[in-house]
């Protein structure tokens, strides 16, 4: 594979409060608090210029009050950002909630994210494209899952391969499956997480709901997060499993969009599907030994 890596999704601005002990309703609870730029979308792309892939490009729709910020931190990580500047809507912001577990809860406020839409979209944006990754966010309201559509059949149209990451349990459950199932439909790789496999199929093992998965999909990616992954193709059986990679937990934030970026950048680099799940659980591995979503130097968007 070659060619360049369009990434179609979100930007956000993340506030992670990480807490040691339970939420006290009513009163104070203590927390380290830093605001960081996020959104699946950034993240993957981020991640996937971080591992080596040359040419990474994101569209997605931001506020006019942070797009310059946000756009400055992604051309440090080597990503070329291909902004829609909303002049009415504030960029999306999410609360990360981050237990002593490491283990997250989001409050989203989407923002500008979902109102982009068709007339955003433009053939050229394919050019010299060879991989176009879809945030699965887009496809929960109108009108971006018209123009996360309407981006997948001009990829499929011109040939370019398609991925798309499920991204929420609770979206998924909201929106509904069936919906969801036939706006993806076209797509040559899912990279869902356990629970979004399940809610996909309504299978309670990874590995039935990939085997599943794989009628649908060329390539289905099981994402395990501390026990590795499932790879599972059409045709193929059984799902095949990807050893973990130990790592010792800070925040799990946006580990399986580290893992969607390096698996990316590792299949465009023509690795094999099992050599870039293996360099998906490296990144996730290293993604949650430190605070936020990206690779790098930690830094606010402003």
């Amino acid at each position: 594979m070659s060619g360049a890596l369009l990434v179609v999704g979100d930007v956000v601005t993340d506030v992670v409060a990480r807490h040691r002990t339970p939420l006290a309703p009513g009163t104070d609870t203590a927390a380290d608090i830093v605001t960081l730029p996020g959104g699946a979308g950034a993240n993957v792309a981020s991640w996937a210029a971080h591992h080596g892939c040359p040419d990474v490009r994101l569209l997605a729709r931001v506020g006019a009050e942070a797009a310059a910020g946000h756009a400055r931190v992604l051309r440090d990580s080597g990503v070329r950002p291909q902004f829609v500047v909303d002049e009415d809507v504030p960029t999306g912001t999410v609360i990360c909630l981050v237990d002593a577990r490491a283990e997250r809860t989001f409050l989203s406020d989407s923002g500008a994210v979902l109102r982009i839409s068709p007339s955003d979209w433009s053939p050229e944006l394919l050019d010299g494209v060879g991989h176009l990754h879809l945030s699965g966010y887009l496809f929960f309201a109108e009108p971006s899952r018209s123009l996360a559509v309407t981006a997948l059949r001009a990829a499929r149209a011109a040939g370019v391969a398609v991925s798309v990451d499920p991204a929420s349990t609770g979206f998924l459950r909201q929106s509904g499956v069936k919906g969801f199932l036939e706006s993806v439909a076209g797509a040559d790789v899912l990279l869902p997480s356990a629970d979004e496999s399940t809610v996909l199929t309504g299978l309670p093992e990874p590995a039935d709901a990939a085997a599943k998965l794989s009628s649908v999909f060329p390539l289905v990616v099981v994402k395990l997060g501390a026990s590795g992954a499932l790879l599972a193709r059409a045709g193929g059986g059984s799902a095949r499993r990807v050893p973990p990679v130990a790592a010792t937990a800070r925040d799990t934030t946006g580990a399986g969009d580290a893992f969607t970026g390096a698996f990316l950048a590792a299949r465009i680099a023509g690795r094999s599907d099992a050599e870039a799940a293996a360099a998906g659980c490296r990144a996730g591995a290293a993604a949650v030994q430190r605070v936020g979503a990206r690779p790098g130097p930690t830094a606010a968007p402003g």
